[in-house]
């Protein structure tokens, strides 16, 4: 049975200096993962804090399996961006 793993990472952008660089990296940090990953992303939360995001993953998985590990090296090599929180779920599609 297919389920959707949803990932919501809390990241720290340590170098943001105001709202605009905060877009930048996370834009980056979205583009690259899409890109790399096939994964859907957004930036979910703390939309008007300049050092920290709330991003937020979502990827079918046709097997019993977990995508997490795999979504959290890709983003702890990033030198630009720090994960600061971390809660993974697997639903199950009826």
């Amino acid at each position: 049975m297919p389920s959707v793993e949803i990932i919501v990472a809390e990241v720290h952008i340590p170098g943001a200096r105001s709202l605009k660089d905060k877009r930048r990296v996370i834009k980056s940090l979205i583009e690259r993962s899409h890109q790399r990953l096939r994964v859907s992303v957004a930036e979910t939360g703390l939309h008007d804090l300049h050092q920290r995001a709330e991003v937020t993953f979502a990827i079918v998985l046709a097997q019993e399996s977990s995508f997490a590990e795999e979504l959290r090296r890709h983003l702890e090599s990033d030198p630009t961006a720090m994960i600061s929180g971390w809660n993974a779920e697997i639903v199950d599609l009826v």
